[in-house]
């Protein structure tokens, strides 16, 4: 299937200047172009641009992206590199999720304890509480 640039767009949820921008910084490589000039964008332009998409939003610089293609447009030989790159982006990824489940849970916690009181009419905590949270923020178990 191919589809017009305000198709692709659209159905990537990405502005048309985003994908004129990614052509020019040469991220998007290759795009077939009508007779008249229009740009056409393939399956293969899909997917690449949701790899681009999918770096970019795991904090790669459109820079290391673009040396990412490089890899890719060397095929096999540049395996290896593209396999190293994606381990570490994973294990980023995986501590950033885990440092947000950290702030979802004191965040899940504050908000509990903000609702007991407006519900109770007071704000108590006791000392012996106090000591429990301490510990479970030390030991991660918060």
């Amino acid at each position: 299937m191919e589809y017009t640039i305000g198709e692709l767009a659209q159905k990537m949820n990405i502005s048309t200047p985003t994908l004129r921008y990614y052509e020019d910084q040469g991220l998007l490589r290759h795009i077939k172009r009508l007779p008249n000039g229009r740009r056409v964008y393939t399956q293969k332009d899909v997917v690449m641009l949701n790899t681009i998409e999918c770096l970019k939003k795991a904090g790669m610089s459109l820079q290391d992206i673009s040396q990412y293609i490089d890899w890719c447009e060397e095929g096999f030989p540049s395996v290896y590199k593209r396999y190293e790159l994606f381990v570490r982006k994973q294990e980023e990824i995986e501590q950033q999720i885990a440092d947000l489940q950290k702030i979802l849970a004191t965040l899940r916690w504050k908000r509990n304890f903000y609702q007991k009181a407006l519900e109770s009419g007071e704000l108590t905590i006791c000392d012996a509480d106090r000591e429990k949270i301490a510990e479970a923020i030390i030991d991660d178990a918060l």
